[in-house]
């Protein structure tokens, strides 16, 4: 009970503050007037600029999430079937980048990114190009951006699914003449589907929650939800619009979790 109270009082209590907020009339100089309208609702999708934003996050979250799982599948596969002193290592390796604030590693991937960064330095010393690439202040870099601060929960998320399979079911299966891959995708991976869907809508919110990756990565001109919503309540004061984006973005991401969700039930 006083776990659900502080629940209640820290999340629950503010978020209907800003829902209240979302109906109100934003006057410039005055804050916000009380009131009771729809127009900051209607001014997300009446306008283009608001609705590329939301379009550009789920495509960026469905295309973060898809890669995330294509390489967590294989890693995390080969993490559980590990012992020792090399499964300790790898597993803190996994972690470590956890500790690591999600703004401190997009200023790292900044120093790689930029004209005179490592990845380019490497790219034009190679003679792969000959002149540096613009790498920053693209969707390409928000993209390996935000897939690397996704992947270590995908990873983890799948490793421990791995960990409780039956081996004896592999052998089975090698010993009828089925080839590792063969084996991987009919035996092991129907298993897995319910933890595969989680971490993928684990992936999905994060993505689509992504603040201080887009802002660095992308630069300005890059539109992804989470920033606009900052920028309209930081930057321009207008509490009633930010407000009403916020609940745009979480009644998306609760609607496709919780389809997810039904859609596990249902299926396994």
């Amino acid at each position: 009970m006083p776990a659900t109270g502080l629940v209640i009082v820290f999340m629950a209590l503010p978020l209907l503050y800003l829902l209240r907020y979302s109906f109100n009339d934003f006057v410039p100089g005055e804050f916000m007037v009380q009131g009771f309208t729809l127009a900051n609702y209607a001014a997300f999708f009446s306008d283009h600029y608001y609705l590329s934003g939301m379009a550009t996050t789920l495509v960026m979250a469905g295309s973060v999430t898809a890669l995330c799982i294509v390489l967590a599948l294989p890693l995390a596969n080969w993490v559980a079937r590990q012992s020792g002193t090399l499964k300790t290592l790898l597993l803190m390796a996994i972690i470590l980048p956890l500790f690591i604030s999600n703004a401190v590693r997009a200023a790292g991937w900044m120093v790689a990114f930029g004209q005179t960064g490592v990845l380019n330095y490497a790219l034009v010393k190679l003679g792969i190009v000959s002149a540096p690439l613009t790498i920053m202040h693209t969707p390409l870099a928000v993209f390996i951006g935000i897939t690397a601060v996704n992947l270590p929960y995908v990873v983890l998320t799948l490793q421990s699914i791995f960990e409780g399979l039956d081996e004896n079911i592999d052998y089975a299966a090698a010993s009828l003449g089925a080839p590792p891959l063969q084996a991987f995708m009919l035996v092991r991976l129907p298993q897995i589907m319910p933890g595969l869907l989680a971490a993928s809508v684990l992936s999905f919110i994060l993505a689509m929650n992504a603040y201080a990756t887009p802002v660095l990565l992308g630069g300005p001109s890059f539109r992804m939800m989470a920033p606009m919503i900052v920028t309209e309540i930081l930057s321009k004061a207008n509490w009633p619009l930010g407000a009403a984006l916020a609940f745009i973005l979480l009644s998306v991401t609760i609607t496709i979790s919780v389809a997810a969700g039904l859609f596990i039930r249902r299926r396994y």
